[in-house]
């Protein structure tokens, strides 16, 4: 808009500044068609030749576009003519103040009904006096069409030029900014609906891409910040779940070893008992049920350990010891305690040699209690063996057994209390234990189930470099 009314007040303004040229223009037009007449119009006015005056008014019409030319006396009456012309000028207050002053007057006059453009010019004799009035007219009209059609002229290209200026304005616009704006709006709109991995395209003018540039550099800092926070939470959920374990498994082991502390010194006097009486004794029946009763006490005894076993919180004893020592220890330990012989264990190792760093008689109590529910759980045979990977020693002990029944079994496995066995046949502490021990030297059990039947258990410890820290 401020365009176009600039366009129009410049046209305005060129079409008054054109129309007063033109009246300039006319003006001296007549002014020295005039002049050039005056002279001898005022010597033939002198003698009164009106022959002469003729003849001169009539060489006006040689010039082109004058209407006509008068001569009149000081007191306004014609004296003769060419052309259209006033009858008389007595009346006029123009011919009476071009008389008094002795200058040319000119403008806009209605001759026989049609608009003229008069300009007067005095006749002086020689004495200097002013003696007559040289009246010289041109139509306004032709001055008023020529102006019209320029007027017309004008206003068109006024017209055209502001649809050009709008046409090269909302295209141009569009093409440079506007279509680059209408995509970084789009973009916002569907970050404000939530697409926050949305990124706007860098393109346009240096201006435009400079706000997607921030646009984007802002989605990353909150898309990044977002991470972050939840990072933060997850790790405030994990510290939550650990610190809800720990004061579970303290709950627990407090109960573990008050039990344990009840039943251990009854147990002791049971044992003590049967061993004396089966001294006493020569009967084979009462022998056999007295062994029966020790072997449960045995049972129970064990029970009991596992208990304090649990409740213990130990602090990791390091040394350095070899895996293969470690396992043959374990299996050697695991056949004085039951019978074995229905079940093969096989010790398959790819790398005997290999170190450890941490507390063999806690690392054996895990492997006794890992082999001992394998054992159970098999048919025909245990396999044991490892390997290396980068930093840690991978155990992998198999039974071909049934296996996991679900892939949720392997955390209740690992949980307090929970067992597969029938009632009075286990503790569920076994592999507790033995992920706790597991645990204290920076290491991670896990239960899976075998490609061809039956389940392994996989313990991860570090090699001999990366040494165990006290829990």
């Amino acid at each position: 808009m401020p365009m176009v009314i600039i366009y129009a007040l410049v046209t305005w303004f060129g079409l008054a500044f054109v129309k007063q040229m033109a009246n300039e223009k006319l003006r001296s037009d007549l002014e020295l068609v005039g002049r050039a007449i005056r002279l001898p119009v005022s010597e033939a006015l002198a003698k009164n030749d009106l022959t002469a005056l003729q003849s001169n008014l009539e060489s006006v019409f040689s010039i082109g576009r004058v209407y006509g030319a008068s001569v009149f006396d000081k007191e306004g009456k014609l004296v003769t003519f060419s052309g259209v012309t006033e009858k008389d000028l007595s009346r006029s207050y123009m011919a009476e103040l071009v008389v008094q002053t002795g200058e040319q007057q000119d403008g806009y006059r209605s001759v026989e009904g049609r608009d003229v453009y008069s300009y007067f010019l005095p006749i002086t004799d020689r004495q200097g006096e002013v003696n007559g009035l040289l009246q010289i007219t041109r139509r306004a009209s032709d001055f008023e069409r020529s102006f019209e059609k320029l007027t017309r002229l004008a206003w068109l290209s006024w017209a055209g030029l502001v649809l050009v200026t709008l046409g090269i304005l909302f295209l141009g616009h569009h093409r440079a900014i506007g279509r680059y704006v209408s995509q970084l709006v789009n973009s916002m709109r569907r970050v404000a609906q939530g697409d926050h991995k949305h990124r706007a395209t860098e393109s346009g003018p240096r201006e435009i891409r400079e706000l997607i540039t921030g646009l984007n550099q802002m989605l990353d800092s909150i898309t990044a910040a977002e991470a972050e926070i939840s990072a933060h939470r997850h790790q405030e959920y994990l510290l939550q779940e650990q610190l809800k374990e720990k004061e579970k498994m303290a709950a627990i082991g407090q109960v573990a070893r008050g039990v344990a502390h009840e039943l251990g010194a009854p147990l002791t006097v049971i044992d003590g008992r049967a061993q004396r009486l089966s001294r006493k004794t020569d009967d084979a029946d009462s022998l056999r049920q007295l062994e029966a009763v020790r072997g449960q006490v045995k049972r129970l005894t064990r029970m009991v350990q596992q208990l304090l076993d649990f409740s213990r919180h130990q602090q990791v004893q390091t040394e350095e010891f070899g895996i293969t020592e470690l396992v043959n220890q374990a299996v050697e330990n695991l056949g004085y305690e039951m019978l074995i012989d229905s079940c093969q264990i096989q010790i398959t190792p790819s790398s005997p040699a290999q170190m450890l760093c941490g507390d063999p008689q806690r690392l054996e109590l895990a492997l006794i209690n890992i082999l001992r529910n394998a054992v159970q759980a098999a048919q025909r045979e245990v396999t044991i063996y490892w390997h290396k990977d980068s930093e840690s020693l991978m155990i992998h002990i198999e039974d071909d057994g049934p296996g996991l029944t679900t892939p949720e079994q392997s955390e209740k496995l690992l949980s307090p209390f929970y067992t597969t066995k029938s009632q009075g046949e286990g503790t569920g502490l076994g592999l507790t234990i033995a992920a706790h021990i597991i645990k204290d030297h920076r290491g991670e059990l896990t239960l899976t189930n075998r490609k061809n039947g039956g389940c392994r258990v996989t313990v991860r410890l570090p090699l001999q470099e990366n040494s165990a820290h006290e829990s």
